[in-house]
């Protein structure tokens, strides 16, 4: 309304309750916005509009201001209500007057007293029917005009204060500046887009109001707006880009709200349905060719996109999100154990407020598995090429999968396509062989039959490497005492590809016996060791004597003996000999018939044969010695009587390193009564002085009496 203009009263259709009906011109909100706001004053105030209850500051006591202390109306409702409910001034133009008015009808039965009263304003003055408080008529009214004069195009808010004999109460004075008003549709549908893919529609934005825009834009998620928060000039146009990135399949609904500084909101509607695009791999599983250690081979998938987007793709090592933070989490936690048993290892055990680095260390700490916001896939036996990239549309791309074992054995492992246009991740189930070097023996049991023992033998196998690459090789050697005989060289190398090596194997025989021994040749990279089984018997040295029996015949007390034999030694190894007759004497050697008559008393040799040891009365020369190989050695055996007795005994061979009683040789010889006849003495005998022979013949005497 023109400044210097009084407003004619205001017709609006009323209810029986009193309260003014509001008609809705429309139910587009955005139509009705822009229609408010296109509204006069004078138009704002003539529009029928719904009467709202004032606010109210206090209740008075009727008693101390008036005689009628008892209303008509409501303790809930006010005695003079005031249309409108709020003054409001809207589209004008600084530093002209603008004049509302403002009528405030008495409810009740009786006359009451009205006060209308506005604080000191520069923008608002408060015209009022009368100088001084005057009574209002039952169910009259009683109108007041408000003037306004606005320095610029800004909101201003004042409040008149309306007191009465029964209540104070409030009404609003506002005065409505220019608006800002951004063009946005009222729906934003964006239909079906690739789930976990980001979808953009890109919006020309104006401001159609009269003010600068000054505004932030909130959403929710899968959708969100860039800018979200700026300045835009009256008339100025700008481009917002509003972004839908579902992480599900399904149908999405979120507001936009428009908030500007002016306190005002405008909702908008966004939409969209998300769905699974056309991309999947040409295999889910893939299986690489056999593969030798220390070398690599590759195969390949292709990764089909049928979709009308540029498809992003990683190799990931768990199946979805959920699990990658579940493993991050596990080995978050052990990090931390680990962390917190440290100190207790030295006897201290400090609470963890103390440390407030043990998260920030043990974030650190962490694998390159659980490393970032992500776990890409990571092997050190299989390697995807390329790890990540983008697919165009309507193309393939081909994944090379590389293997490389490092044992031979069977590797199996599973990699995800995180790839957007799909929900979930793809999988790939990936298996490859390890083939360990193909080395082999010329054969894995060696016989050496029967050897001698001390004797040195050498043998040879050949150990062959089939395959491709080097193989290292060494003997390990069993943990037994017969090990110590045998020797191999070499015992440890390297065996070049589609070559051989000899195996040199000493056997030194110590051990008599049967034997077999079990060999391992361990090759690197091979999940068995090569095994060599070697057998035999070893045997001790093959000799014998010359003669069967060592016979004496009858012998005289006193008179020695000797005999002769050969000891022949057919084996190609020397022996140690030790020769002795079991059961003889363990005492001095026996005496002779020479030593008997030399002898004066003629009895002493009486008591040597009644102490403990029993005189030696077989000499053996030599009894000790070494027979060379393929060689022989003469042994004399001498027999000395001192006892009357019958001689059957053995003489036996000890062998150094076999054994004792090796080798035995009987030995059987007789006492015979000696005879004075001239035919009976021996030959030695005879030749001896006359004095010698007498003290002979009469020392058989005496044996002779001795035997009877």
């Amino acid at each position: 309304m023109a400044s210097g203009k009084t407003p004619r009263p205001m017709r609006s259709s009323r209810r029986a309750d009193g309260f003014q009906s509001r008609v809705v011109a429309s139910r587009n909100p955005k139509l009705v916005r822009e229609a408010e706001e296109s509204l006069s004053s004078k138009q704002r105030l003539a529009r029928p509009r719904e009467m709202r209850r004032p606010r109210t500051a206090q209740l008075r006591d009727m008693g101390e201001v008036c005689h009628q202390k008892f209303s008509a109306v409501d303790r809930d409702q006010r005695s003079f209500q005031p249309f409108p409910s709020e003054v409001v001034f809207e589209n004008y133009i600084p530093h002209q007057f603008y004049i509302a008015s403002l009528a405030l009808r008495n409810k009740d039965r009786v006359p009451r007293l009205l006060n209308v009263i506005l604080g000191n304003s520069p923008y608002f003055e408060l015209i009022s029917p009368s100088d001084e408080d005057y009574k209002v008529a039952p169910g009259m009214s009683s109108t007041y005009r408000i003037l306004f004069r606005p320095d610029e195009n800004k909101d201003y808010f004042e409040e008149l204060i309306i007191i009465t004999e029964r209540e104070k109460f409030f009404v609003p004075i506002r005065a409505i500046g220019a608006r800002a008003s951004l063009d946005f549709p009222e729906q934003l549908n964006f239909s079906e887009c690739p789930v976990r893919f980001s979808t953009q529609k890109t919006l020309l934005v104006r401001n159609v109001g009269k003010r600068e825009a000054c505004y932030s834009i909130t959403t929710l998620s899968p959708f969100s707006v860039d800018p979200s928060i700026g300045t835009l000039g009256v008339g100025e146009a700008m481009q917002v880009t509003v972004e839908f990135h579902p992480p599900k399949t399904g149908v999405y609904t979120s507001p936009m709200i428009v908030h500007y500084d002016t306190g005002e909101d405008v909702h908008k509607s966004l939409c969209g349905t998300a769905v699974n695009a056309d991309i999947r791999l040409d295999k889910s599983s893939l299986t690489v060719e056999k593969t030798s250690l220390t070398l690599s081979k590759q195969s390949s998938l292709v990764i089909h996109n049928q979709s009308g987007i540029t498809a992003h793709f990683q190799w990931k090592r768990f199946v979805d999100e959920e699990e990658e933070e579940r493993q991050k989490l596990r080995l978050q936690r052990q990090e931390e154990d680990k962390l917190v048993d440290v100190p207790k290892e030295h006897g201290v055990v400090p609470p963890l407020r103390e440390h407030p680095s043990l998260p920030i260390c043990t974030s650190q700490s962490q694998g390159k598995e659980v490393q970032g916001d992500s776990t890409p896939f990571c092997s050190d036996i299989f390697t995807i090429v390329p790890m990540e990239g983008d697919i165009l549309p309507n193309s393939s791309l081909e994944i090379n999968v590389i293997f490389k074992p490092k044992e031979a054995r069977v590797y199996q492992e599973a990699a995800y396509c995180d790839i957007s246009g799909c929900e979930t991740r793809l999988p790939l189930c990936i298996s490859g062989e390890g083939v360990g070097p193909q080395v082999e023996l010329s054969c894995d049991q060696l016989s050496v039959g029967k050897v001698f023992v001390g004797s040195s033998h050498s043998y040879g196998v050949l150990l062959l490497n089939r395959g491709v690459t080097e193989a290292p090789f060494s003997v390990v050697y069993p943990e037994r005492a017969l090990d110590s005989c045998f020797t191999f060289a070499p015992r440890e190398g390297m065996l070049l590809p589609l070559e051989h090596q000899v195996i040199r194997i000493s056997f030194n025989a110590s051990v008599l016996g049967q034997f077999t021994e079990e060999f391992q040749l361990s090759v690197k990279g091979s999940p068995e060791p090569l095994t060599l089984t070697v057998s035999g018997c070893v045997i001790g040295p093959a000799f014998h004597f010359d003669v069967s029996c060592l016979r004496f015949g009858e012998v005289s007390f006193g008179f020695p003996r000797t005999l002769c034999c050969r000891l022949t030694n057919t084996s190609p190894v020397p022996f140690n000999f030790n020769l002795r007759i079991p059961g003889d004497g363990l005492g001095a050697p026996s005496v002779t018939s020479f030593a008997q008559v030399s002898e004066r008393t003629g009895l002493w040799w009486r008591k040597r044969g009644r102490g403990a040891n029993k005189p030696a009365e077989f000499t053996i020369r030599p009894f000790r010695g070494s027979v060379c190989s393929k060689g022989h050695l003469d042994i004399q055996v001498t027999l000395c009587s001192n006892t009357v007795k019958r001689y059957k005994l053995a003489l036996v061979v000890d062998v150094d390193g076999v054994g004792r009683e090796v080798l035995s040789l009987p030995v059987r010889a007789r006492y015979q009564r000696f005879s004075c006849s001239p035919s009976s003495i021996p030959v030695h005998l005879s030749q001896a002085s006359g004095a010698a022979l007498h003290r002979g013949v009469w020392l058989q005497l005496q044996m002779r009496s001795i035997a009877q």
